[in-house]
């Protein structure tokens, strides 16, 4: 697993949980409540569906200025909406609890390798990562790519 993990918590607006997201190696992050217990996770994927509308792709980068680093995302935005700006100005402030996903499946420290690589492939869930809680508090996570390094070390 990786430790220490980087969450966000659940009141964080969308807009600061992007741009930290612009700034990571990773697509998601772990929702934690003011005990530091998960209650959710949000990834890539959950916060580009936030601005999806209805017939049309508009690509966006996101990055901190002055842009040197940036990741694209692609917009589905209806151009004939003459209050696409104020839609995602809205969207932006939401706090993350309100797109996150809330059911989240974790492990231990105890869990066997068999057992996350079971979950991590599982194709109906679609799991990237898997939050690592000890007396219910985050410790660490485990991704697909952590545990395929954990095969290729233990062959």
């Amino acid at each position: 697993m990786t430790e220490p993990v980087e969450t966000v918590h659940r009141d964080s607006r969308v807009d600061d949980v992007l741009e930290r997201l612009a700034q990571a190696d990773f697509e998601g992050f772990p929702v934690v409540d003011d005990d530091e217990r998960v209650v959710g996770i949000v990834t890539q994927t959950d916060l580009v569906r936030l601005f999806r509308k209805k017939d049309r792709i508009v690509w966006i980068p996101i990055g901190v200025p002055p842009f040197s680093e940036t990741l694209t995302y692609g917009f589905d935005l209806s151009l004939d909406e003459l209050d696409i700006g104020i839609d995602a100005a809205k969207a932006a402030r939401k706090p993350i609890h309100e797109i996150m996903t809330t059911d989240v499946v974790t492990v231990t420290p105890d869990t066997a390798l068999e057992e996350v690589i079971v979950l991590l492939t599982d194709e109906e869930r679609d799991i990237n990562r898997l939050p690592v809680v000890e007396d219910h508090r985050i410790v660490g996570i485990v991704t697909r790519e952590d545990a395929l390094r954990a095969v290729r070390d233990n062959s």
